[in-house]
């Protein structure tokens, strides 16, 4: 279906607090861009959704919570489809392109229970991240991690005693809850996951009105940072299953001023090994640099 500012436009989404909190934000700005324009939302349940009890890595990490809702707008159930960019696949699915990426919140991790100084040797930290798992690794080896699953709430209701819960600030700031942070990470030392914090619109390719009506409340300096950091992802294969970050750090500028940073962090908890690294971006194109910077530390972490 073609959107006409006549239609209804539909927007796709996970039925989850949060989930539906973004997508009413996405349906928000596209009715002040477009005064008159209707716009409902369409729940999906995913396989991410149906499957709490098992670890995401296992019932195919990324991807699990996309598949089903892209699928209402290829069906033609649904005009757009609205997910937390961080679990969308490096490369855009058959039919689809991401017309918008909506303003970034924050991108940092966050501790919830105690600080990181304020844990005692082999206390309990729970995360459902491989990312946030192995760079906590690097960091404090001597805390025990366990397995966590969930919606922000039944998260929330999961703190073991005497420890913590690692989780997005993003998360927390969509409903209101940053009042439970009990420290945010910083990127240096945790390198939050591609995409992080950003809500991503997709919608069919041939779709051109809705593409048109979309485009409204694409970010352009959310977009540009969000494409480097999805360049990164996609060189390093969409059969990778290691741990893996990228952020570019608005914030962290070039000597010269006139660009930004990107960090970035690749483990593999098997052996026990982890980079962290950092490169300017102040090129002409910087979705190559970051290309280049994947395959080298995808080549250097394999020579270790």
């Amino acid at each position: 279906m073609t959107a006409s500012r006549s239609d209804v436009l539909r927007i796709a989404t996970r039925s989850s607090a949060q989930a539906r909190t973004q997508a009413e934000s996405v349906a928000g700005a596209l009715r002040s861009a477009h005064p008159g324009l209707t716009v409902e939302l369409v729940f999906v349940d995913t396989i991410g959704d149906q499957r709490q009890d098992v670890p995401l890595h296992e019932i195919g990490g990324q991807g699990v919570f996309v598949k089903e809702v892209q699928r209402a707008v290829l069906e033609g159930r649904a005009d757009l489809a609205a997910h937390s960019a961080k679990d969308l696949p490096s490369t855009p699915g058959d039919g689809l392109v991401i017309a918008a990426f909506c303003e970034r919140r924050s991108a940092n991790d966050a501790l919830v229970g105690r600080a990181l100084d304020q844990l005692d040797e082999g206390a309990t930290v729970a995360t459902g991240s491989v990312r946030r798992r192995a760079q906590l690794a690097s960091l404090r080896p001597d805390l025990q991690v366990v397995e966590l699953r969930g919606n922000i709430q039944t998260r929330l209701s999961k703190i073991p005693a005497g420890g913590s819960i690692l989780m997005a600030v993003a998360a927390l700031e969509i409903l209101g809850l940053t009042d439970h942070v009990a420290e945010v990470l910083s990127v240096e030392s945790f390198v939050p996951a591609v995409g992080q914090g950003c809500v991503a619109v997709e919608c069919g390719s041939d779709d051109v009105e809705t593409r048109r009506l979309v485009e409204a409340v694409d970010h352009v300096a959310t977009r540009c940072a969000v494409e480097v950091e999805r360049a990164f992802l996609a060189m390093l294969g969409s059969g990778c299953s290691l741990p893996v970050g990228a952020h570019v750090d608005s914030r962290a500028r070039t000597d010269d001023g006139r660009g930004t940073v990107l960090r970035a962090f690749l483990a593999d908890p098997e052996r026990g090994v982890a980079l962290r690294r950092t490169l300017p971006i102040a090129g002409a194109d910087p979705v190559v640099d970051a290309q280049r910077l994947a395959g080298a530390m995808r080549d250097e972490l394999a020579g270790l």
